[in-house]
């Protein structure tokens, strides 16, 4: 056999020993390569799919966000137009002296106007995808995370909606934008409208007739409270027999819109009475009731709200539960007063101790942030702003203030105004657009009306018998034309619809949020506009001097010494302040004055003497100058000579009019050569920096009785 055939042999072995398989590879391999390209190929389209997907996404989310910023933009823009349009308005009925619609009431007209036309005239613009059932949580979520399709979405809680709107759930963007969180109007809007109330206020009256004050704010808004409540109980058991209650609606949530609906708001009123400058005691009774009845309505009803009986029923009376209630409200009243006063007694100290004043810019900005971060820091701390930032407002006007350059003076007052006057024409605006914005209205008649009669009647039953109990104690009687007015003006406003917009998630809520807004509308057109003639009728003094004292009256004090009618104006003025201010003023006057201002009597004359490094270090060097000492351009107190121990010289005059070393003319003459900052003060405050200073060797024998 030849070697070639050989080889051949064993070729053909070989190639019959293979499976028949890889005998098939060389023709499927080209068949497997081509399906492996195409198999690429399509990955490769996918892959740039989801890459065109995804920017489709993106582009689609910045679409969105820029939509989004635009129908803020034109939710913000509608306010401020509305705010223009308000002033413009204001401005003309000033110049046509036109008084029966106040600037709130305009405000709230122009919000209803553009509420109509953002509801039916503007098209829906927005829409929602079907709702996802979520049986496995017996709960609900504030922040909600969704996987859709491996991306993960935020989605935020807003609210409960009632199964028989789900399909009514507004589709309109602009609607929604221009829905604000409630949060809003605590935290910003609220705070300068409640500090320019304490800044601003007129001492003189107000403390002239603190104790009525105190009566009308602290037992009138309880008594209005609970007879408002349990009246409008009535009501909703009414409704129940009827058949017009769909939902729950307990006795707290009944006290509770007593608490919320007895919050005064006569700013109307107070505008009239400050333009024709009406009787300045029956301003100072309505202005000091609002501004205080306010803060005590926010603080009743955080007590209510935490009432929590022990046992099953949550909303059955419990003693317990009950006195708790009423310790929680002396602990958050007293709390954020402390806080207010204290936030107030850091900034005067801080102004006195540093040379901020040679910078007004930074003086003028720390004043404003100290200010409004007193409701932030109540706030986070458990208590309530509004009580906070009023009485720091207050302690500001009487401390800081005088620490402050010229500037920052002007600026102050000045910027406090303006934002309370925008804030609450924004407030006011905003509540004629609810009206038609809102989504959560529950209209009831029944309810509607039981709540203009329980507010009537709750007006009426606090008015009426503490002023009755109070003339018992008062020289200056409060008649019955200042009786009727105060009843008049019981009217609602901003802290009234701030409480009820900050929680409306229950059917009870919504329908107290409804009623309280119509109330609202009815006391600011209705009643504002008839102040006016209202005072006519009643025959209220007009046109009064703010500093002219009321009539004389021979029962009221004695003149032993003195003469002319300056020296009985003066101490006239000082026998009707409030006997709790004559002796709070001795105490501020001799030492919280030169301690945290540049003003009073010099600490090393009041304190005893182991303090005199203490006083020499606390005392201001422009006291001890004494050369030109700064003015307290708003200190307008009532001051009561019996209740102070002045240094005059080598000679100090105790609290009966005594003197010590020397006499009484010897402390005079010596006062004529230096006259001290106290005596300054004191002249000012009794309007007679301009008479001679023997006048102030009156002596009064006062009554027995004191004014409330």
């Amino acid at each position: 056999m030849e070697p070639g055939d050989a080889a051949r042999l064993g070729r053909g072995r070989a190639a019959r020993a293979l499976p028949p398989r890889l005998l098939l590879l060389p023709l499927l391999l080209p068949l497997l390569l081509g399906r492996g390209l195409r198999a690429a190929a399509s990955a490769s389209s996918s892959g740039a799919a989801a890459e065109d997907s995804s920017a489709m996404e993106e582009l689609a989310t910045e679409k969105e966000a820029e939509e989004s910023h635009r129908q803020d933009s034109v939710s913000l823009l509608t306010f401020i137009l509305l705010l223009t349009l308000t002033i413009l308005t204001i401005w003309l009925f000033k110049h046509r002296r036109v008084r029966f619609l106040h600037e709130t009431g305009l405000a709230m007209i122009y919000g209803l106007i553009v509420g109509v036309i953002l509801r039916y005239g503007t098209p829906a613009t927005g829409g929602h995808d079907k709702s996802v059932s979520c049986t496995q949580e017996d709960r609900a979520f504030s922040t909600l995370l969704v996987n859709v399709s491996g991306k993960f979405f935020e989605y935020t809680l807003k609210g409960e909606i009632g199964p028989g709107k789900i399909n009514s759930v507004e589709q309109n963007d602009i609607l929604r934008k221009v829905t604000f969180d409630p949060e809003v109007f605590f935290n910003i809007l609220l705070p300068p409208i409640i500090f320019h109330a304490g800044y601003s206020l007129k001492k003189r009256h107000f403390f002239r007739n603190l104790g009525s004050i105190l009566a009308y704010a602290f037992l009138g808004t309880a008594v209005s409270c609970f007879i408002i409540g349990n009246l409008m109980y009535g009501v909703v058991k009414l409704m129940k027999v009827v058949g017009q209650l769909s939902d729950k609606f307990y006795y707290t949530d009944c006290l509770f819109f007593g608490a919320i609906i007895s919050a005064t708001d006569p700013v109307t009123v107070l505008a009239i009475f400050n333009e024709l400058h009406a009787d300045v005691d029956l301003y100072a009774l309505l202005f000091g009731e609002s501004v205080l009845n306010d803060a005590v309505a926010i603080v009743l009803s955080s007590s209510i709200v935490a009432y929590q009986p022990a046992g099953l029923n949550t909303h059955a009376f419990d003693a317990a539960a009950f006195f708790k209630s009423v310790g929680i409200f002396l602990g958050i009243f007293s709390g954020s007063f402390t806080m207010g006063a204290v936030t107030g007694v850091v900034t005067a100290l801080v102004t006195k101790f540093t040379k901020l004043h040679c910078f007004p810019l930074l003086e003028t900005a720390l004043f404003f942030l100290m200010s409004w971060s007193t409701f932030l820091l109540a706030e986070a701390c458990g208590f309530t702003g509004v009580v906070a930032v009023l009485f720091c407002g207050i302690t500001q006007a009487h401390y800081t203030y005088n620490n402050l350059s010229v500037e920052s003076r002007s600026r102050t007052k000045q910027l406090f105004e303006v934002l309370h006057f925008l804030a609450e024409n924004f407030i006011f605006s905003y509540m004629g657009l609810a009206l038609f914005t809102f989504q959560k209205h529950v209209f009831s008649p029944v309810f509607i009306i039981g709540a203009f009669v329980a507010i009537f009647l709750g007006r009426a039953a606090h008015i009426y018998p503490l002023s009755f109990f109070l003339n018992l104690g008062r020289r200056h009687k409060i008649g019955w034309n200042f009786q009727h007015m105060m009843m008049f003006s019981g009217l609602r406003g901003a802290m009234a619809f701030a409480l009820a917009i900050r929680d409306t998630a229950s059917y009870a809520r919504q329908m107290m949020f409804t009623t309280t807004l119509l109330i609202v509308f009815f006391t600011v057109w209705i009643i504002g506009g008839g102040t006016t003639p209202m005072l006519s009728w009643l025959n209220i003094r007009v046109g009064v001097d703010p500093d002219q004292d009321p009539p004389p009256n021979n029962d009221s004090f004695q003149v032993l010494q003195g003469d002319g009618p300056d020296s009985a104006r003066g101490n006239r003025t000082k026998q009707e302040s409030a006997w709790l201010f004559r002796l709070w003023y001795s105490f501020d006057h001799n030492y919280l004055k030169p301690i945290l201002t540049h003003t009073g009597p010099p600490l090393t004359t009041t304190l005893p003497a182991w303090c005199g490094l203490l006083a020499r270090c606390l005392t201001s060097p422009q006291v001890y100058d004494n050369q030109e000492p700064l003015r307290e351009e708003d200190s307008d107190f009532i001051l009561t000579e019996g209740d102070l121990t002045l240094t005059y010289g080598d000679s100090t005059v105790t609290a009966n009019g005594s003197s010590g070393s020397h006499t009484a003319s010897t402390s005079l003459e010596g006062s004529r050569r230096t006259k001290s900052s106290s005596e300054e003060v004191l002249d000012r405050a009794l309007g007679m920096g301009d008479q001679p200073v023997s006048s102030r060797g009156t002596r009064l024998v006062f009554p027995l009785e004191d004014s409330a």
